[in-house]
Order: structure tokens, then sequence, then C-alpha cells
């Protein structure tokens, strides 16, 4: 007869649970307190747990596990009930099951830890000393190896990979493998796991007596090498050396983008950029993204870096490859940059490289752990002093965020088409894909329609409803419209700018009425126009444009944002006469920054009449870094804007009286006059007037401008929780105005934390959309 005491309960466990070594964790636990039963891995990326014995000792392991588990483990919802007695003898970790009870968290690919670490560094350790891909139930790669739940073995790349007697008795045993090893998954040591090999780019293996010395001495001497990673390939070269720097730009036909730097620690980061304790902590997370960080000016990493820029993205090792090579080269610090050409993605196998990078890199230090999911760096930087992302890759990705509605029915959301990810969504969980990058190449479309299937089956999603952006041109919405002709399913269109303010709202949980300030390069508009400089007041999935930069014409549409001098002419255009403008250029010396010279000035005065209309806050800043001189053509992203805002860095703020009041109103709608603040803008520069403080007052003040017009919108809903969103967003100089104008109207300024302002958090904005519309 079994006592009143002796108890049994059904535990299911969603989160960060497969993958993180919780089986064998909870199989430790049940030992320790003399339990019986077992755990075992759901289809649905879930763990299951049947534990029977005396209530004390069952009701001390629950507690254990809950509130006491190695901080690998992330448990976001457990269910507790009770459980028949089956009569177990003992606790055993079962074979997983494919049904699905719920769906949990794919674990994202963690930095090395520091146990890893010092093993190997230990000589005394022949197994794992310097072994290159030395992981453990805490750290690793994770999402970039799997390809289908649970997270098994035969389930992920390690399958190709047949465990060494020693590596054997540490899975099966816990008292020799004790808690990072027993039943490890991605188990491996120097005698089983991964092989390197260092190849010439025309494919010759190159005979090595230490690989990752020789490689290293490579790049000493200045050659370029190709370095396969967790996600994908970088490129790795000196860092502190100018040749090399433009040698990598002119075979990377990158002229001016930055490069990321990657430091062995932080003692080494400290001599390239300014750090604090939030900094360090970042650097240090097992995320290890990529940080942008003000530079010290005795920094040794050569100007060509991230030419004009105030800041450098640099991140630590997260790999011991990665760790042991910057050991070994004479700076401790490297260029570590996408394995790509410029605009493609990063490459993630041994063909892409011998194709594609033939004639950019020399060498390659390659491995054969199959990469099944490109996922790039993360990318974050401080924006008022709060860290926000502008990339959501490794590390984070694929984990979930959660909304504070519940879904009907499933959703994938297809995003945008620049520095772009896409989502899948179940009941109140939004799982965005990692960053897929800029949908203008095929590749990248191909491998946003890849990953979204992948999520699609993994997580056993039917009759999903289809969300895409409102543009009709955009590369993701051909292929929302392509999924719905395909599959038979129905989708829905979001206004961009729509978008963008539901993500920062969704990220924040706000359910009521709201006022969000979305800027960024351009974005379709309700009126066909290239919206970008918005206050909206957002209800659910209504929205009302509240106010906007003013409209100026956009000459030559796209052409207009890789030549920043066509929008100095429209700016101009506002308040001078034809012959005045070809005269203001040819006395700044703009004329020429475009390829066709006088004559194509005069053509974009003629487009002026029948162009887009753009109340593009990008378009605006472009014009101001091309006026000043700073950035007169677009190579990457956001660049002249980006150049502007590092321009400020050091200048002041001029409270001119002309500019204190920049708010119009035509009809309903407020206007920030941004032709007068341009004019200000001119007149200061023609005076004298030292050209970072222009940079700084420019930005502050549209930005104060946004903040005045969003403090009367947040009146007529009575909520005064602003939230901020789009690609400019991040500015310091413009975040800093409109923070100073909600202040002083006793409001707060909300950015996105979970997810990027810019682009990269579009979907999650469509899909809470849908959470608040009537489409489920």
């Amino acid at each position: 007869m079994v006592s009143a005491d002796y108890v049994a309960r059904k535990i299911r466990v969603v989160g960060i649970v497969q993958g993180v070594g919780f089986r064998p964790y909870v199989k430790l636990l049940a030992d320790k307190y003399g339990v019986k039963g077992y755990v075992r891995n759901l289809g649905g990326g879930e763990v299951e747990i049947h534990v029977e014995g005396p209530r004390d000792a069952v009701e001390s392991l629950i507690n254990e596990f809950l509130t006491r588990r190695p901080s690998a483990i992330y448990i976001e919802e457990s269910e507790v009930v009770e459980a028949e007695l089956i009569g177990f003898t003992s606790f055993e970790i079962l074979e997983s099951k494919t049904e699905r009870s719920a769906i949990s968290m794919i674990p994202p690919d963690l930095a090395i830890c520091d146990e890893c670490l010092r093993e190997v560094l230990d000589s005394s350790n022949p197994r794992r000393y310097k072994y290159l891909f030395n992981s453990c139930s805490f750290c690793g790669p994770r999402f970039a190896v799997i390809k289908a739940l649970p997270y098994d073995r035969h389930n992920t790349s390690w399958s190709a990979f047949k465990m060494c007697p020693h590596c054997e008795r540490e899975y099966w045993d816990p008292k020799v493998g004790g808690i990072r090893r027993y039943y490890y998954q991605g188990i491996s040591c120097k005698h089983c796991g991964p092989r390197v090999r260092l190849l010439s780019i025309d494919g010759e293996v190159i005979n090595t007596r230490d690989i990752i010395q020789d490689t290293a001495k490579l790049i000493d001497e200045g050659y370029i090498v190709a370095i396969k990673g967790v996600g994908g390939y970088h490129i790795a070269a000196l860092a502190s050396d100018d040749d090399v720097v433009l040698k990598l730009r002119s075979r990377k036909k990158r002229p001016t983008q930055p490069f990321a730097v990657m430091v062995l620690d932080l003692d080494i980061a400290e001599k390239l950029v300014e750090l604090n304790d939030e900094s360090r902590k970042l650097l240090k997370s097992p995320q290890r993204p990529i940080v942008l960080l003000p530079k010290k000016p005795s920094t040794p990493v050569s100007k060509y870096v991230s030419p004009n820029l105030d800041k450098e993205g640099v991140f630590l090792p997260y790999t011991a490859l990665h760790y042991l090579l910057l050991t070994e080269v004479k700076d401790h610090f490297l260029i570590m940059t996408s394995g790509n050409i410029h605009g493609h993605p990063m490459c993630t196998n041994i063909n892409c490289v011998m194709n594609k990078l033939r004639g950019v890199v020399d060498y390659v230090l390659d491995h054969d752990l199959e990469i099944v999911h490109r996922v790039d760096d993360s990318v974050v930087r401080f924006t008022g002093g709060y860290a926000v992302l502008l990339r959501r890759s490794r590390g984070y990705a694929p984990m979930w965020i959660r909304i504070s509605r519940k879904l009907r029915k499933p959703v994938v959301a297809f995003g945008a088409d620049l520095q772009m990810a896409g989502a899948v969504a179940v009941e109140d969980k939004v799982i965005p894909t990692q960053y897929i990058g800029d949908l203008d190449e095929y590749e990248a479309l191909e491998d946003l329609d890849r990953e979204l299937n992948w999520f699609v089956r993994v997580y056993g999603i039917k009759d999903a409803l289809l969300v895409c952006d409102a543009n009709p041109s955009y590369a993701s919405t051909w292929l929302c419209h392509k999924w719905a002709e395909k599959y038979g399913l129905e989708y829905v269109s979001v206004y961009h700018h729509h978008a963008h303010a539901l993500a920062t709202a969704a990220d924040w949980g706000e359910t009521e009425p709201f006022v969000s300030i979305t800027i960024d390069g351009v974005g379709y508009g309700l009126d066909g126009m290239a919206w970008g400089g918005e206050v909206l007041i957002v209800n659910g999935e209504t929205f009302t444009r509240f106010g906007h930069l003013r409209y100026v014409p956009m000459p030559g549409g796209d052409l207009a944002s890789i030549y920043p001098v066509r929008m100095v002419i429209s700016y101009l255009s506002q308040f001078l006469k034809n012959h005045e403008i070809i005269d203001v250029l040819g006395k700044l010396g703009l004329i020429d920054k475009l390829p066709g010279g006088e004559l194509e000035v005069k053509v974009v005065l003629n487009q002026l009449r029948n162009s887009i209309m753009t109340s593009s806050i990008g378009r605006f800043l472009d014009s101001v870094s091309a006026l000043l001189r700073l950035s007169t053509y677009r190579s990457y992203e956001g660049e002249p804007a980006i150049v502007l805002e590092a321009h400020a860095r050091g200048g002041s703020y001029i409270g001119d009286e002309s500019i204190k009041d920049l708010i119009r109103k035509d009809g309903g709608t407020y206007i920030v006059d941004s032709v007068e603040l341009f004019r200000w803008a001119y007149e200061a520069l023609m005076s004298g007037l030292n050209t970072r403080d222009i940079a700084y007052t420019v930005q502050y003040s549209v930005g104060k401008a946004l903040g005045e017009i969003a403090c009367m919108a947040a009146q007529e809903v009575n909520n005064f929780r602003i939230y901020l969103s789009g690609g400019a967003a991040v500015n310091d100089y413009i975040y800093a105005g409109i923070k100073s104008a909600v202040e002083e109207c006793g409001g707060i300024v909300r950015l996105p934390r979970k997810v990027p302002p810019g682009d990269g958090g579009i979907a999650l904005g469509q899909v809470y959309y849908v959470a608040l519309s009537n489409n489920t």
C-alpha cells in the first residue's frame, strides 16, 4: 500500500529547455532527491517530466529547478498537475517524442562559457586543450546547427560525428560528464569532433604545424583569410594596417561601410573604445553582439575601418577558434566582417567561398561542421544610454517575444525589404527569424522563404494568416502573395509605418490607443507618397496621421537616396531660384558630386515638377549631410545620416530664434517645417558657423519639433507613453530632442528593447496588427 505522502506530478515546461542541458539537470536532481519517473523532450521544443516519490522530495525537486536552475536554462512557463502513480523504479531520460503539447523556444547560439574556455587553455586536459569546438550544455552552437525538433543529436549537424569512447562515457554517466556534459547533444573532443583545414583560395590544402598559429602568421603578414564560424564565414584581416584595410575595401567593393573589429578581451577593447559597466556587460554576455562604442582618440585601429564615424563596432570572440586566433595575432584584434560580396548573404559553405570570395580572400580556414541556418552577428548600440538592437541574430534569434493579446490562428509575417527579418506567431508568441538582410538580391529572398518554411514546419503551423507590407513593389510582398497563391492562404496588408509603430508598442505590451513617432528612410504611405517623418495616433488596426515633416520632392525616386545632392537641390528649390541653386552648388563644390555634373543638376531641377513627394526624415538628414559636404554618395544604407550624426559629436546646440518654432498646421495635420530648418542650416553654413554645431542643432531641432507634435497627439488620446520607431530612432541627437519635448509635457519616450527599431522589427508589428484586429 502506497503512503498518502507518496505523490506523482506531471510537469510541462516551456522556454529554452531543449539544447541547454535541462533533461540531464532534472535527472541529476531526481537522483539527488531519490524520486522516480522520467524526463523527455517533446516535438514542439517543450519538455515533459513525470516525477513520483515522497511529497517533500517531489516538492523540493520542483522548487529547485523552478528557482535555482543554471542560468542557461530559461523557463517561461510551467504547468504542474497531479498525476497517477505508475510505480517507476528509477528516474530515466526517455527517448524524445515528436508529438507537441505546446511550442517552446529553439535555443540561440551562445558564446563559449568560461568553463569551456578554461578547458581549452588547460594543457593538462589533452582532449580539450586548444580544441577549437569546445562547448557544453550551457554554450556553443544551437540554432545554427538544428535541422529539426526535438533537439537531439540526430536532428543536428553533430550527427555527422560519432562520439569517441571518452565522450560516450561523459554522455551516458553523470558521474563522469557532470551537469555540463552528461547527455549533452553536441558533445565532442579532439578525438571525434569537427576537423579544420587551411586552404588557399584555389583549393590547395596548406600543410601546417599548428593551424591557428600558421593562420595568424598569414594574417599578420597582410593576407586576408575567410574563417568559418558558427553561422557563416567571416573575413579576417589586420585592422591596424591602412594598406590591408584599403586592399580589403577594394576587393570587397565596400568603399566606406564600417567593418566590425573582434578583440581578444575587455583589456584590448579598452584600448580601442570607451567602455562603461553596461557596455562591458553586453560585450561579455552569452550573446556576444557587435557593440557600437565611441572611439578613443588614441585607438590603434586604422581610420579606414570605419571612416567618417565616431563609433567602432567591437565584439569579443564567441568560440575557442576565434579566441585562440586572437591570442596568436600580433595586435590581439582583427577585422572580422561578414564573408560575402557586397550586398549578398554571407557564405555558409566552402563552395560559396570558392566561387564568390575568389579575388576577395587569399586563404580559407575551414571546418566540417555543417551550418544549417545562416546566422549573422547581432549588432547593438546605445541611444540615450539605452542598449538598442540594430540587428537581431546570433545569440538572440530565434527566441520568441510575448505579446499582450492572443492570436486566434497562427500568423506568418513577411516584414519589409531592407535589413529585414520575418516572423511566425502562435497564440501570444512571436518568433522572429534571424536577420535576413536586404531583399535586393534573390539569394536573400530565398533565405527568407526557406527560413519561414522551416519555422512553419518545426512548429507544426497550419492554416496561417499571412501579413505583408502594403508596398506592392516590395520583394517581401511578392513572396507573401506567392505563399497565398501556393498554399491557398489569406493575407492582409499593413502600412509600413503602422507596423513600425505597432512593433515598439508590442515590445512594451501597449494595448491602449497610443502615439508613435516613426522616422526612417522611406515607407509607402496612405496617399501613395514616400513617408518617413511621422507622428501617428494608433488605435489597434487603425491609425491617424497627426503630423509629419513637410513634403518636398524626391527627384529621381531611389536615386535621391543614393546621391543626396539631389535632395539638397530639392530643399534649396523651396526658397531659391534655379540659377541661384546652380550658383550655390558650384560654390559648395557639390555639382561634381552628381555623376552627370551640371547637366544632371538641370535634369533634377526639371524633375522636381513631377517627382514623388516625401516626408522622410532620412532624406532630410541626407540633404543636410550633403550640404555640409560630409557625405555625398550613399554606399551603404543610411550612410549620409549616420555620418551626420557622427559629425555632431563635440558640437553644440545653437538656440536660434528662427528655428525654435518649426511647427505649422495644414488643415487638421501638424507639419514640421523641415524646409525652414534646412534654410537655417544653409544660411549658417554660408555665414561660417561651425559645421559640428550645425549638425547638432539640425538633428536636435527636428527631434524636438516631432516631440512637441507628439505631446499634442498624446493629449488627444490621454496616453503620454510615446513609442519611437524606424531606423532614425536610434540617432542620439534626434532622440535627445524628442525626449526633451516629451518630458516637458510629462510624457516618456520608449524605444524597442527586443527588436530593432528599423525594418528588422517590422514583422513583430505586422503580427501585432493581427492580434489587435478582427482578422483572426
